[in-house]
């Protein structure tokens, strides 16, 4: 169990530090780095849907482990969106960018609890 929230703390960390490092690249994106974020991202929800699906599989979870853990693939959705957003040459609404720096903490946050949640039980 320890290892697992390892990992997906070592993950949500490389995600941060990729994202900074991408945005204080300036434009163009360096492709080279954008590519390595958004790999290190879909990774990360890919790791943490089969962690989550194989510990359902063994007990099924309650609804409040379940509906943290569609928040999370909610928010994490959303950073997908805005990112995608943001890597066009085009023009973006201010409020995108907003988006993508806030919901970081979100996901953090709501990866956290739901990690708890299904991996103790309380």
């Amino acid at each position: 169990m320890n290892q697992k929230l390892l990992f997906a703390g070592l993950f949500l960390l490389f995600i941060i530090l990729s994202g900074i490092w991408l945005s204080r690249t300036g434009r163009p994106l360096s492709v080279l780095i954008l590519t390595l974020h958004k790999l290190i991202s879909l990774g990360t929800v890919v790791y943490l849907a089969i962690t989550v699906y194989r510990i359902h599989q063994v007990a099924p979870l309650n609804p409040l482990q379940l509906g943290i853990c569609v928040l999370t693939l909610v928010l994490f959705i959303a950073l997908f969106a805005t990112g995608g957003l943001l890597s066009t040459t085009k023009t973006i609404p201010a409020l995108v960018l907003t988006i993508h720096q806030i919901t970081p903490f979100l996901v953090v946050l709501s990866t956290s609890a739901a990690l708890y949640l299904v991996l103790f039980r309380p």
